[in-house]
């Protein structure tokens, strides 16, 4: 299974949500953002290397609490990509462990768009402002374009309850809520995931309910 983590802009969670949300699949996470990374690093290769054609990905992967594909962090590293090497890269990873979780760029560039043509299935992590859902719903667009069939929504950082029948309308599939919680904030650069630093929170309780819709997503409705 290879699960995409998208939204229609930066700034909404994408990257504590991909991290997370791999803790409780117990899942391999793979920062695609070229140009962004944000998930923490290494000495030696990433993502740069292995889409320039100087590493496989199996060379970049770092263990932790959660395994992690990092990615570069220069200009020069992301012109030197070859896209078209992510598609089985990924499956390589999807072979050797099974789930692999991919944090995907923010909007509609050509960055953003191949993790969800490689991927079984995605999350659209949405913020609970009205103004953000609009990006929103050109990304379930892309997805649809590309097959990726819809996990669910993530209305993230939420402090008010948010209008959730009207956003799983609007993105034609189920949602979750994820309360605003500081251990969800820190969690990618402590490195401490929030189902193991407040298993007990109702931040933690939101990933694990992501986590179980993943195995059916397989037959999800795609359209």
């Amino acid at each position: 299974m290879i699960l995409s983590v998208t939204g229609g802009k930066g700034g909404v969670g994408k990257t504590t949500m991909a991290y997370n949300v791999a803790a409780a699949l117990d899942a391999v996470v793979v920062d695609a953002d070229l140009g962004m990374a944000d998930l923490p690093g290494r000495h030696g290769p990433d993502l740069h290397d292995v889409l320039a054609g100087r590493a496989s990905i199996t060379e970049t992967l770092r263990s932790g609490p959660v395994d992690i594909v990092p990615c570069g962090r220069t200009l020069t590293g992301a012109r030197a990509c070859d896209l078209t090497v992510l598609d089985g890269a990924l499956r390589r990873l999807e072979r050797e462990h099974e789930t692999v979780v991919v944090d995907c760029p923010a909007g509609r560039r050509a960055d953003a768009g191949v993790p969800l043509a490689v991927a079984d299935a995605c999350l659209i992590v949405v913020s609970p402002q009205a103004f953000a859902l609009a990006d929103a719903i050109r990304t379930r667009e892309l997805a649809r374009e590309l097959d990726a069939g819809l996990v669910a929504g993530v209305i993230n950082r939420t402090v008010e309850q948010p209008p959730t029948g009207t956003i799983a309308d609007t993105l034609g599939g189920p949602v979750e809520v994820v309360p605003a919680d500081p251990r969800v904030g820190r969690s990618v650069v402590e490195e401490r995931p929030v189902i193991e630093s407040a298993p007990d929170s109702a931040a933690a309780s939101a990933i694990r309910a992501l986590a179980r819709r993943v195995p059916a997503t397989r037959s999800l409705d795609r359209r």
